[in-house]
Order: structure tokens, then C-alpha cells, then sequence
């Protein structure tokens, strides 16, 4: 039977952070457990590809929700990563910390040391930021952090639109109260995704006391008594078991952590009874809680052939990739964002509650030449993702088979709340696209139409459209009520050696993308664990 001192389970946007700093510490023995593959296929490391790579099944979990009763019964694809680097290496490279006022709730709350002046200095030891080194940034971390390059034409008209809005421009959205649009940065390195599987696990492979399994699907957590003290999981058809000397850190997201932690006997005992698995711990916030930011979307005809488009005809789109290949240079080396917002929905909102943002392609795009293929034409698309939900969803288990995928109830919408602000946004994106210059810009709005003009058009709209914007929280939240599942030191209340060290841990979800914050909860676990003060 194996043995090591840190058992880390998924290789995703925190546990690749987490494995490499235990591995720091020469005198600890570290196994990362992965239950996909390597994540060195040419496309993954392309950002413009990420869509494609996000929708294909040999890179992800295959998760899909439930029907939502809020989303006319719709159900949805939720990708997760299922790869080294996880959600890092299929996500849209958006570097996002998310708001000091954020994290200052959570320490308010209860969670002493995870405000925003604690976590800030792991933000900054995370990064290597084109800026330099500075209050708000790091300028020796792992992660390299770039700018995207701006659109020539369609930026300066989108930011002076804005201004005519009465909203400022900004050059970062990574500062304590990020407000106002410009371009986001990204983790791109030489125009190739920057992971954390190529930023911190590649590094640090080279450890002895690193080792990294792929194809290792953990099954469940093994306890002696009220201590876990190792894990069961499957490769290459065979079961095999690990134990763990000090602790077992399970980092598998906001659906697999739960589950995992569900499998083992932790979570909702009625729950589990039901589903079949003996009752170790009942804790019954497990897998509650479930945040996520939904977006309603709108879809413009480009007033000009000034898009994306032109760069999808297949011999400029060839041209391009060899160019990428060759120099990491070229159309490949970025998705084609053209601007971002984050604004308040209104004047009762103390910090922004929307994240804008404007892409120069269409949804539907596609390679196109002519005679062989059409392509979807010149069109322009925005979202409006809602960053402070008020609705709540759930994971629970499907059955008590390891390899069943979990339930995943979204309940997007379930609040009015929410309904009245996304309702709001979509009214807000066709004043944006109303007003000089972006009025120029376009030639009409295709979707919803104009016609969609009253409350229930605009609701019935975003029924039928509204998607998650892929940044799931919360399911195993730090907390210090009853609900509960983890304590501000990651650890699961009332079991000993196990903690949860993913965004599922956030008690509320940030205002903002989720992966920046996922490596800043790596980088401070770490640190707790091996007792250590951020360098």
C-alpha cells in the first residue's frame, strides 16, 4: 500500500497551485491524483480556440444541468476541465480578482484572514504582471498576466461610448474597486495559454517529491474513525489505494469536490441514505449553496466588414495558425473581446453588479471560404453576466456509483431580483448600442429584435438564452454557521486531515471570473498548511 504525506485530488486551476507549493517544502512527499489526461494537445494551448476546446468531450467532465424550471425546463452544458490545469486550460484566459469589498465580506462574516488585505499579497505572489511589480501587483510569480490587444477601430468607439454613457475608462480592472470598461488582461504567456499546469505543475514535476498521476479518478476518501487518512481511486481498470500521512486536500471544483466529499459519506445523511452510501458525517450544507453568474445575451448585424469574420476565412485563418505555431504571434494568440464593463445596474448598488462585455464575432462563427462554405457573416455580440446572483442551486449525487456524473440543479433566475436586473441589462445593452459612436458601429439588433420590447417579451427572452458564464462557487462553503461545510482554514468541519481547497470554499461568490481567485485560495492553502506567511 503507497503512502505519501499530501494526497491532492484534481489538477485543476487550485490543485495545480496547491501540489507545487507543497512540493516547495523538500521534506513533504506530494501525490496529485488527476482523473484525465495531459494537457499538451496544440489546441488547449491556443486562446483563440477555447470555445472549441471547452466543447470537446475528450477535455472535459461532460457535465449538463438539470432541467431548470426558471429556463423553461432548459437544460445546459456546464464544461469543466479534465485535464492538468483543469478549468485553467479550458477557460477564456480572463484574469479577474474580483472586488476588495468581496473578500472583505467574507472576514466580516466570520472568516478571519481571508480579507482583502490578507489575500492580496497571494494575488500578487501568484503573478508575474505586465505592469511590473507594484501595490496592487506582482512581478516574480509563476502565472504570467498580459493585456489583450484592442481592436483598432471598434475599442475607441466602444470606450468613447461608454464615456457618453457617463462611464469612466479604467487601465485595470485588478485593483481593490475595479469600475468603468477598457480591455482585460489574460493568462497568455508568448500567446499561449498560461495555465496553472504549464505555470506551476510543469516547474515543479521535476521535484522527486513530486509525483502526478493522470487517469486517476478518485473514487472516495478513506477515514479511520473521524480522520481521513487517505483515498481509493481507479486507474487503468485497476482500484488502487493511497493513504495519506498528514492530509488529504481534495481540489475537484464546485460539482466534483461535493461530490467526492458525498461519495465519502459527508454531506446531507438523508442524502446519502437514499442514495445508498453509509453515513460518516452529517453535514448537511454539502453540495448547497451552488452560485454561478448567469449572462442575457444580444446580437447585433456590424454596420461594416470590420469584424472577426474576415479572419475566418480558412486560408487568412491557415495563415494565421502557422504564424501562431511559428512565433506564438497572430490572430490565435487571443479570443477577439473588443471591450469590458463593470457597471452597477443602478444608483442603489454600492459596487459594480455587472461585468459588460463585447465580442467582435458572432456566437456562430466558423471557418468559411467561398464556394466551400458560408459563414455566419459580420455581427457583433454582447452579454451582460450578473455578478451578484440572489438565486441558489445545488449538487447532489445521481446515484452512489464513482463514476456517475453529479446533479447539477443550476436554478438560474429563481429570484426576481435577478429577473428585474437581467431584464434591466438587456436594456441597457440596446441603449449602449443606440448612442454615438457604437450607433455606427451597427446596423440593426438580430436578436432578441426590437420587438421584444415589453417585460414579458425581454423574460421570456432570456428563458429561452440565458447561460452560465462558467464560473460555479460555493458548494462547500467556509462558513461559521450551521451550514457550514469548511472552517476559514479549509478544513471539514467535524473530520480531521481533509480539506477543501478550491472557489467551492468561497461563502459567496465573487464579483468577478473565478480562476484568478481559485489560484489566490491555492496559494493561501498552501501557506496554512505548511504554516507559512506569504513571501
Amino acid at each position: 500500500m503507497a503512502e505519501t504525506d499530501f494526497i491532492v485530488v484534481g489538477a485543476g486551476s487550485a490543485g495545480c497551485v496547491l501540489a507545487a507549493r507543497l512540493s516547495e517544502d523538500r521534506s513533504s512527499d506530494v501525490v496529485l491524483l488527476e482523473a484525465g489526461g495531459r494537457d499538451n494537445a496544440l489546441i488547449v494551448s491556443m486562446p483563440l480556440a477555447w470555445m472549441q476546446v471547452a466543447s470537446t468531450p475528450k477535455f472535459g467532465w461532460g457535465d449538463v444541468s438539470e432541467p431548470d424550471p426558471n429556463l423553461d425546463n432548459r437544460t445546459q452544458p456546464l464544461p469543466r476541465g479534465k485535464m492538468l490545469g483543469g478549468c485553467s486550460s479550458i477557460n477564456g484566459t480572463m484574469y479577474i480578482r474580483g472586488a476588495a469589498a468581496d473578500y472583505d465580506a467574507w472576514r466580516d462574516a466570520g472568516l478571519g484572514g481571508w480579507g482583502y488585505d490578507d489575500v492580496l499579497p497571494y494575488f500578487k505572489k501568484a503573478e508575474t504582471n505586465w505592469r511590473g511589480a507594484g501595490p496592487e501587483h506582482g512581478g516574480s510569480g509563476p502565472l504570467d498576466v498580459t493585456p489583450m490587444k484592442t481592436h483598432p477601430e471598434l475599442f475607441p468607439a466602444f470606450l468613447e461610448t461608454a464615456g457618453a454613457l457617463g462611464y469612466p475608462a479604467t487601465d485595470d480592472f485588478n485593483v481593490a474597486q475595479p469600475e468603468g470598461f477598457s480591455i482585460p488582461d489574460c493568462t497568455i504567456s508568448h500567446g499561449r495559454r498560461h495555465s496553472t499546469a504549464r505555470a506551476y505543475l510543469e516547474p515543479a514535476m521535476m521535484r522527486p517529491n513530486l509525483r502526478v498521476e493522470t487517469g486517476a479518478q478518485v473514487r472516495r476518501i478513506l477515514f479511520e474513525g473521524k480522520r481521513a487518512v487517505g483515498v481509493e481511486y481507479e486507474q487503468d481498470g485497476q482500484i488502487k489505494v493511497l493513504r495519506a500521512r498528514r492530509e488529504v486536500l481534495v481540489s475537484g471544483g464546485a460539482f466534483n469536490s461535493p461530490q467526492l466529499l458525498m461519495l465519502s459519506g459527508i454531506g446531507p445523511a438523508q442524502h446519502l441514505k437514499d442514495m445508498g452510501i453509509e453515513v460518516l458525517h452529517d453535514l448537511p450544507g454539502v453540495g448547497q449553496n451552488l452560485q454561478d453568474h448567469p449572462i442575457g445575451l444580444t446580437f447585433w448585424a456590424a454596420a461594416k466588414p470590420n469584424t472577426f469574420e474576415s479572419q475566418l476565412r480558412l486560408d487568412r485563418l491557415a495563415a494565421n495558425l502557422v504564424r501562431w505555431m511559428l512565433t506564438g504571434k497572430g490572430t490565435p494568440a487571443q479570443s477577439p473581446l473588443t471591450i469590458q464593463g463593470f457597471l452597477r445596474s443602478d444608483e442603489t448598488q454600492e459596487r459594480p453588479d455587472i461585468q459588460f462585455q463585447v465580442s467582435h464575432v458572432s456566437y456562430a462563427a466558423q471557418p468559411w471560404f467561398p464556394g466551400w462554405r458560408k459563414g455566419a457573416g459580420h455581427q457583433i455580440s454582447s452579454g451582460a453576466i450578473l455578478l451578484n446572483p440572489a438565486s441558489r442551486g445545488y449538487v447532489q449525487l445521481r446515484s452512489g456509483d464513482p463514476k456517475d456524473l453529479a446533479s447539477i440543479q443550476m436554478n438560474f433566475l429563481g429570484e426576481e431580483s435577478d429577473r428585474v436586473t437581467m431584464r434591466e441589462m438587456i436594456r441597457f445593452q440596446r441603449r449602449f448600442f443606440a448612442t454615438a459612436p457604437a450607433s455606427s458601429c451597427v446596423a440593426g439588433e438580430m436578436a432578441p429584435g426590437p420587438d421584444a420590447a415589453s417585460d414579458e417579451a425581454i423574460d421570456a427572452w432570456l428563458r429561452a438564452t440565458a447561460m452560465s458564464a462558467a464560473h460555479p462557487a460555493c458548494t462547500c462553503a467556509m462558513g461559521t454557521g450551521k451550514d457550514a461545510v469548511l472552517d476559514g482554514q479549509l478544513r471539514v468541519r467535524g473530520i480531521e486531515g481533509l480539506r477543501v481547497v478550491d472557489v467551492s470554499a468561497m461563502p459567496n461568490i465573487i464579483r468577478g471570473n473565478t480562476n484568478a481567485p481559485a489560484i489566490m485560495i491555492g496559494e493561501k492553502a498552501a501557506d496554512m498548511i505548511l504554516d507559512k506567511s506569504p513571501a
